[in-house]
């Protein structure tokens, strides 16, 4: 990896910046990120076009090689059965029905704008509750709340905006998950050997938590633009545009998810029942940890075996074992994803057929045409893959984490560490490729600069890598933000920058303080 950073230097950060620059100036983004793959691979074949191009057709067979990008694949294509039948067994209309007589309840003043604070509230409260998987969130966020907001004439890019703006931040600032696996896995390196810094990797991540103030301001900045009614930029226009002529989304816009999935009505003479909805989305939610214990039991027994030996102390029993499994991270989260869908698909299928609400065909023939309304999603999602694979190849993140190798005052260095994150975050549209890249930067700095804090060196390194994630055009969970709010992409993008600029930009200051201070 150190020759590819030496041989492509600054010709590595250009591939993706012309990709999102590309992608937000022409708001096609397939083309923008086809464009950036295969001028990345070009650098890579020195200018020969046949190669590059040939480069750029086989990278799209590779990542698909890779078994969790499979499975988000296959992800992004079963989740629109599961849409389109809770849809289409009245589940969603009954939810409504209960969220807006809720509404009216609880509501003290019953005015327009009241009722919008209230369901804008419980959105960004269920996304924040949901902190065990990332795409979970997203898409239960994004899947329950839209016929609310729709009916409510709330525009999409809201929805977007506190669907993706809770998800990361809960995952990063409760850790008891498969991002926090992740990253302890990153930081264990640092226990033992020549290159230890501390002794316990779970005790650094914990502590890092309070030092980790982009998620806490996003967090606090949603709540803020929902209480006070401010907005800026793109998401006032979209605002005012849903006020004035009630159209969710902008005349031109392309959800990315098709209309045969996203506006699907129930069928007719048919009760509406909420729980048609609310059991298949609880069940999905549930399995995700059940999956990720199934999948890393063996892994876990094994490790609670050789633990338990080397303490001379009996193996632990089933509960320990499932908690081991969570706790390391030896599930896959990708497999966990994709059973649990499949399995919710199951159970509301089965639910709807005892009910007598459709028939096994009628079903599986909704579920066909759901499945070709998210082909779109499936091919962003093979796109968004091969761009952070070849940006990987061309050593994008090496190059731009070495920027803070030098002579650098101790209380810059944690702002610094934030804003290069972000930029990698940023460039390369993943923020556990950031960790992987920025933990290994942030750890030894603070280990060999006096001055630095330890915790907040982590803190800057995972937060700058979520604030990179939150406004790149190809980050996954932005991708799938989209897609679970029925939105168009780029519109999702430009109305989010602002407000993830600003959270930022109030995080770089208090860095700037804080290290100055000598925290």
């Amino acid at each position: 990896m150190e020759s590819t950073v030496q041989t492509f230097g600054l010709w590595s950060v250009l591939p993706p910046l012309v990709a999102i620059t590309l992608a937000l100036w022409s708001r096609q983004v397939f083309m923008a990120l086809a464009v950036g793959i295969w001028f990345g691979y070009m650098i890579m074949a020195g200018g020969h076009p046949l190669t590059g191009t040939i480069d750029t057709i086989n990278s799209f067979v590779t990542v698909l090689t890779d078994t969790g990008n499979a499975r988000m694949v296959m992800f992004s294509l079963i989740i629109g059965p599961l849409i389109a039948l809770v849809q289409r067994s009245g589940g969603v209309e009954g939810f409504v029905g209960h969220i807006l007589n809720f509404i009216e309840k609880v509501s003290v003043k019953h005015t327009e704008k009241g009722n919008r604070k209230i369901v804008e509230s419980l959105a960004a409260l269920t996304g924040l509750f949901l902190f065990i998987e990332s795409n979970i969130s997203l898409f239960t966020v994004g899947t329950l709340y839209r016929p609310v907001f729709d009916e409510m004439k709330i525009p999409r890019e809201k929805l977007a905006y506190i669907t993706d703006s809770t998800s990361a931040p809960s995952n990063i600032l409760v850790p008891f998950n498969a991002w926090g696996a992740f990253i302890m896995t990153l930081l264990v390196v640092y226990t033992t050997g020549p290159d230890r810094v501390f002794d316990n990797e779970f005790e650094v991540l914990v502590k890092s938590i309070a030092y980790n103030f982009y998620p806490m301001l996003t967090v606090a900045l949603i709540f803020f633009v929902i209480w006070s009614g401010k907005d800026w930029g793109d998401m006032k226009k979209a605002e005012i545009r849903a006020h004035e002529t009630g159209k969710v989304l902008r005349d031109g816009a392309v959800p990315m998810m098709d209309d045969s999935v996203s506006m699907l009505e129930a069928k007719g003479g048919i009760p509406h029942r909420a729980f048609n909805m609310l059991i298949p989305v609880i069940s999905m939610v549930v399995l995700v940890p059940t999956f990720l214990v199934y999948t890393g039991w063996s892994e876990a027994v094994a490790f609670a075996a050789a633990e338990a030996a080397a303490g001379g102390q009996e193996p632990v029993g089933g509960l320990s074992v499932a908690w081991i499994s969570l706790s390391k991270g030896f599930g896959s989260g990708s497999a966990a994803v994709l059973y649990a869908v499949t399995f919710a698909i199951f159970i509301a299928m089965a639910m709807y057929r005892a009910q007598g609400i459709m028939k096994l065909t009628e079903m599986v023939e909704l579920s066909l045409k759901a499945m070709a309304g998210m082909v779109n999603v499936a091919i962003l999602a093979v796109l968004a893959f091969a761009l952070n694979a070849m940006c990987k190849e061309i050593g994008t993140g090496n190059f731009v984490a070495g920027i803070v190798s030098g002579t650098i005052p101790a209380g810059f260095i944690p702002a610094l560490i934030f804003v290069i994150a972000g930029v990698i975050g940023f460039s390369t549209g993943t923020s556990w490729g950031t960790f992987s890249i920025m933990i290994a930067v942030a750890v030894p700095i603070a280990g060999n600069v006096d001055g630095v804090n330890l915790y907040m060196a982590v803190a800057a390194a995972l937060g700058g890598g979520v604030f990179g994630d939150h406004c790149s055009p190809t980050s996954d969970t932005t991708i799938i933000a989209s897609m679970a709010t029925a939105n168009d992409h780029i519109d999702h993008v430009r109305t989010q920058i602002p407000y993830a600029l600003i959270a930022g930009g109030g995080t770089v200051i208090v860095y700037l303080i804080l290290g100055f201070m000598g925290v």
